[in-house]
C-alpha cells in the first residue's frame, strides 16, 4: 500500500500553520508523511523551518538553492519536483498568482501521480471553489482534481448566508450585503501596513468586491445563485478581519430563531466580545498555535433583527483558521473520500461554541 504523503508549497501566512497542523495531527488524519517546499534560504526564518522539521515535516527545496540551505545549517531531503511527484496531495500556499503558474509548470505534469491539488483564495480559476460545510456535495464528485479554497472572508460570508437563509433546504434569502473591514496585514508581516483606513474599489457592478463574487460562485457549485454584494475597507490594525452583514430574508424571522440557527452550526462561534484584539487573544490562549478553526465569530451585542426580516450584525473572521480547516478537509477527502468527515473530528476541539 502506498503512503499518504501531503506536500505543502510555501511557508507563509497559510503554509506555516498548515504544515504544523498536518504534522501534529497526521496520525489522526490518516497521513503518513508531511513534506514542504521552502523557496528562499532566509536566516531570519531558520527558526521557523527548524521547528517544522522538529515536528516531523520534511523539507524540499530547488536544486540550485540546496547548498544555500546547507550553509544556513538546514539539510533538505528532497528536490522541489521530486517532492511533488511523490505526493498524494499537493497544497499550494504561495503568494497571489504563483499557484496558477505552478499548476501550469509543475502540477499538470504530475496529474497522473497526484490525487489532488489544492490552492488558496487568491488563485481564482485554479479549480473547484470549496469551503468546508458549505459545498461538500460538490467536492464529493469524482472530477475535481483541482480545488481552490476560498478566502477567509468568503468563508465567513458564505457561512452566514448558508446558516440563516438556507436553513433545512429552504432558500429564504432576498439579498446579502457585507462590508469587509480588513486588517492591514497578517500579524506575522512587517511590510505593506497602511497608515490610515483605506477604502477599497468595487471591482464589478454585480458583486462589488471579490468576496461576494467568490461566495456566489461557491454557492453555484451546489446550484444556488444568491444575491450578494460586498464592499471592503482596510484599516491600520493586524488583529483580525471584521464583517458587517445584512441578510434580508423573504420571510419574517425572530431573534430567537437567528440564535438557534447560529448555535446549531458547530463551525460558528458566538461571543460577547466587541474588540478584535480580545477575540484574537482567545485564539492565542486556546487555539492551535493561535488559530481557531471556526468559520466565523459573531458578536452577540451587535446582532439584531431589523424590520422583522433583516439579520444585521458584526462578526470576526478567524485569522485564516477557516481556510486551514477547508484545506485539511479537502486533503482528507482526496486521501480517504469515504471517511474524511470522521477524520476531521480529531480537530473538533478547535471548533468553539463560544469565544
Amino acid at each position: 500500500m502506498s503512503n499518504n504523503i501531503v506536500h505543502v508549497v510555501g511557508t507563509g501566512t497559510i503554509g506555516e500553520p498548515l504544515i504544523g497542523l498536518l504534522s501534529d495531527y497526521k496520525e489522526q488524519l490518516g497521513i503518513d508523511e508531511v513534506t514542504f517546499h521552502k523557496n528562499s534560504p532566509l536566516s531570519y526564518e531558520r527558526a521557523k523551518v527548524n521547528d517544522l522539521l522538529a515536528r516531523g515535516a520534511r523539507l524540499a527545496v530547488y536544486e540550485d538553492k540546496w547548498d544555500d540551505f546547507k550553509d544556513m545549517g538546514i539539510e533538505p531531503e528532497f528536490e522541489a519536483e521530486e517532492a511533488i511527484s511523490r505526493a498524494s496531495v499537493v497544497i499550494d500556499c504561495t503568494p497571489k498568482g504563483f499557484g496558477q503558474k505552478n499548476k501550469q509548470k509543475y502540477y499538470e505534469k504530475f496529474s497522473d501521480k497526484v490525487k489532488g491539488f489544492i490552492a488558496q483564495g487568491s488563485e481564482h480559476g485554479f479549480g473547484l471553489k470549496y469551503a468546508r460545510s458549505i459545498n461538500d456535495e460538490a467536492l464529493q464528485r469524482n472530477d475535481n482534481q483541482y480545488v481552490q479554497i476560498v478566502s477567509c472572508n468568503t468563508h465567513n460570508i458564505a457561512s452566514l448566508a448558508d446558516t440563516i437563509a438556507y436553513n433545512e433546504g429552504k432558500d429564504t434569502l432576498d439579498y446579502g450585503r457585507f462590508n469587509c473591514i480588513r486588517r492591514a496585514t497578517d500579524i506575522s508581516q512587517d511590510s505593506s501596513f497602511v497608515p490610515s483606513p483605506q477604502v477599497g474599489e468595487h471591482e464589478t457592478e454585480e458583486f462589488g468586491t471579490h468576496h461576494a463574487r467568490d461566495a456566489f460562485q461557491l454557492f453555484q457549485t451546489i446550484n444556488r445563485e444568491p444575491n450578494l454584494f460586498s464592499s471592503a475597507i482596510k484599516i491600520n490594525t493586524q488583529y483580525m478581519h471584521i464583517i458587517w452583514f445584512n441578510l434580508k430574508l423573504t420571510e419574517k424571522i425572530t431573534m430567537q430563531t437567528v440564535l438557534e440557527r447560529f448555535e446549531a452550526n458547530p463551525l460558528i462561534a458566538l461571543t460577547e466580545k466587541k474588540a478584535s484584539n480580545t477575540v484574537f487573544s482567545f485564539g492565542r490562549d486556546h487555539g492551535h498555535y493561535g488559530r481557531i478553526l471556526n468559520q466565523t465569530v459573531i458578536s452577540l451585542p451587535t446582532l439584531t433583527v431589523h424590520n422583522e426580516s433583516e439579520v444585521v450584525g458584526f462578526c470576526f473572521t478567524p485569522q485564516d483558521g477557516n481556510s486551514l480547516l477547508s484545506s485539511i478537509s479537502a486533503t482528507c477527502f482526496y486521501l480517504d473520500p469515504k471517511n474524511y468527515n470522521d477524520k476531521l473530528q480529531s480537530l473538533k476541539h478547535l471548533f468553539f461554541d463560544e469565544v
